[in-house]
């Protein structure tokens, strides 16, 4: 290989992974003291006591109240640890696969947000803002989906069980090895899909993956800067594809309304593939883990770009959106360089 290519692709490498590993520490600063409190409060006992309010909105749904600890459980800790709770519960709750479709649509618009909040607020969106519209459009897809199926008269059969999870180990040991395992594949995934999308991009795949998905994402008002970053996190996930918003915010080619647009349909609708057939597995039909949630999605988000459009920036910034993360630019030992932070 002539010494000049190689040169090029050693510097290249070099950009990739620095331009990676920033975004990635930027997430760890978030990440780890959240699920470390969110670890706390699980051995502490004190997730049931968020559960109680949820069991009339269980009532609402039609499902037993012992549920609401299993969506409490998702939202505060993971999919995985709401799991677990509902593999506790399971044989005693004979559930529909209308029921259990249900509580899948609930687990997968709204789990881990401790987690994915602090996420999305480190990528550019406000908190708030996201909390209301992932904890609200889960209560509203819901409930329009039980409505729906019980007026059809339909998924009203036993939900097969076909996989329940095995309870994870309460160590504290084997809490670290398996958020190292977690926070390390962040990183090996975040580089990958940088890398990729550098070489995407010098092939010019990049501008015909737009022009592919112009009509889909201008009806959602989301930019052509924004489409590969949100397809990416619609299927990998939301820390994934925020990791990925944190680059590109940093550098100045996202404006904060695709930073918000394709934070909430990333919120919204997530790890498609993983997520829908692990939800699968108790017993969701992909009518409302899938078609529903991603039809839903798309809707919600083509909504919120047209309300932010008509909105001024300021109005913008302070109900939908935070200043871009420019700290990622900020060279080290330039106190003066660095913004204010929103908050």
């Amino acid at each position: 290989m002539p010494v000049p290519l190689l040169a090029l692709l050693q510097a290249e490498a070099r950009l990739l992974w620095d331009k990676s590993f920033r975004a990635w520490l930027a997430l760890l600063k978030v990440l780890l003291p959240t699920v470390v409190l969110v670890k706390l409060l699980q051995d502490a006992g004190l997730i049931p006591w968020v559960a109680a309010p949820l069991t009339p909105l269980m009532a609402l749904l039609d499902l037993p109240p012992a549920l609401g600890l299993v969506w409490a459980t998702a939202m505060l800790n993971s999919i995985y640890g709401g799991l677990a709770v509902f593999a506790t519960l399971a044989p005693e709750l004979h559930l529909t696969a209308r029921q259990a479709t249900t509580l899948g649509i609930l687990i997968l618009l709204a789990h881990s947000l401790p987690v994915e909040l602090q996420v999305a607020r480190l990528a550019g969106a406000r908190p708030s803002c996201q909390f209301l519209l992932r904890f609200l459009g889960a209560i509203a897809l819901a409930w329009s989906f039980t409505a729906t199926a019980q007026s059809l008269g339909v998924l009203q059969a036993l939900a097969p069980l076909d996989w329940l999870p095995t309870p994870p180990d309460p160590s504290w040991t084997a809490f670290a090895a398996n958020q190292a395992l977690n926070l390390l594949g962040i990183l090996g995934i975040i580089c990958t899909l940088t890398a990729g999308m550098r070489l995407l991009d010098a092939l010019g795949l990049t501008r015909l993956a737009v022009r592919l998905l112009a009509p889909l994402l201008r009806a959602m008002g989301i930019g052509p800067e924004a489409a590969l970053i949100t397809v990416a996190g619609t299927v990998l996930g939301l820390s994934y594809g925020s990791g990925l918003i944190l680059a590109e915010t940093a550098s100045g080619r996202l404006t904060p309304r695709d930073t918000v647009a394709a934070l909430s349909l990333m919120g919204l609708s997530h790890a498609v593939i993983e997520d829908t057939l692990l939800l699968s597995l108790i017993g969701g039909h992909a009518s409302g883990l899938l078609w529903a949630r991603l039809a839903f999605a798309f809707v919600v988000t083509a909504a919120l770009t047209r309300i932010m459009a008509a909105l001024p920036e300021t109005l913008l910034l302070r109900w939908f959106a935070r200043p871009p993360a420019a700290v990622l630019h900020t060279p080290s030992g330039c106190p003066h360089c660095r913004p204010p932070e929103a908050p």
